[in-house]
């Protein structure tokens, strides 16, 4: 909570503002949509406040609500580009063919339609693709100074960038550092959990991948067969090692609520969870628990599954993850 003075009409006198975290609607472009933002209350009564002192606050929230919404790319990601490829605000946009000030506009905060935000994010995700335009539009930028300084940045990028590793391969990567001791069956629950809120909140998968329904619970064969040397080790990768930065704040977000609420657990506890679902146990049948089996456990039961758990749970956001995860070790516990 922060703290800082105002005017209480209420009071009729300068008081301290008590700043307070809450969940509020706003509508941008005639939709309503649900942030995390802030309410002003004065510390002496009590008092709702003049919204001037959390305005722009609440604003700043709610574009950045719009944004995941709508998979725009973020702010920090747009403030980023002109730095990674060595490459000012206006010769980026000319680069781009747009006005010469469009970029700037949108790295003031300036919201990009669906196209522009789909350029920009290919171009932060891709360095071949940015080499490509720089390389077919260089005649427009204002001086071969600026074309070289920017293509020893690109070609640089390129260089110390990890090539073809898979969006699960990345996501795995991600909670083998976010997460302090893991094994190879925790990993797999993880991404499993993973990938069924991302697709309740988003209603988009976050990799293409299949699992299939193990004796063991969910299992995604890639991923247990590049870590199944470590069995029940835990083990832990150096954050050096992957490349996590095109990873965008949402798709954080949702990795973070996850690791939150059920890294916590153990390898067996979250096999015990998955294996009470009804992805896991409509997909296994009449199956003993103790039967082999490579069954793909289907998207679109894992989709409506989690939609279902994320009404069920009243989840307006990601945070609320952990209302579910406590639930199910609650009906372990019973």
């Amino acid at each position: 909570m922060n703290l800082t003075k105002g005017y209480c009409e209420a009071c009729s006198k300068e008081v301290i503002i008590s700043f307070v975290d809450k969940k509020i609607k706003g509508e941008i472009k005639g939709k309503e949509y649900v942030y995390f933002g802030r309410e002003a209350k004065c510390s002496e009564c009590n008092h709702l406040l003049d919204s001037k002192y959390v305005e722009d606050f609440n604003n700043i929230r709610l574009e950045k609500a719009y944004r995941e919404k709508n998979n725009l790319i973020s702010w920090d990601l747009i403030k980023k580009l002109p730095k990674m490829y060595g490459i000012g605000k206006r010769p980026l946009s000319l680069l781009l063919g747009w006005g010469e000030q469009t970029y700037t506009r949108y790295y003031n905060g300036d919201i990009p339609t669906k196209n522009y935000s789909d350029t920009l994010l290919k171009l932060y995700n891709d360095p071949h693709a940015y080499l490509k335009l720089l390389e077919k539009n260089k005649d427009i930028l204002p001086s071969e100074k600026t074309y070289t300084k920017s293509k020893t940045a690109v070609e640089k990028l390129i260089k110390n960038k990890p090539q073809n590793i898979s969006k699960i391969d990345q996501i795995a990567e991600y909670l083998l550092i976010y997460c302090e001791d893991i094994s190879v069956y925790t990993l797999q629950k993880l991404l499993y959990y993973v990938q069924g809120f991302y697709y309740a909140f988003n209603e988009t998968f976050l990799f293409k991948e299949d699992c299939e329904a193990w004796s063991t619970g969910p299992v995604f064969p890639s991923i247990y067969n590049k870590y199944k040397d470590y069995s029940y080790i835990p083990f832990r990768k150096e954050e050096k090692d992957v490349d996590i930065s095109s990873l965008s704040s949402c798709e954080k977000i949702v990795l973070a609520s996850v690791i939150r609420s059920f890294a916590c657990y153990s390898g067996i506890v979250l096999k015990r969870f998955t294996r009470s679902e009804l992805p896991w146990l409509s997909t296994r049948g009449k199956l003993s628990q103790y039967n082999n089996s490579s069954r793909i456990i289907h998207k679109d039961k894992i989709a409506e599954y989690f939609k279902c758990v994320k009404e069920k749970y009243n989840m307006l956001t990601p945070n609320a993850i952990d209302h579910y995860s406590k639930s199910l070790f609650q009906q372990l516990k019973s």
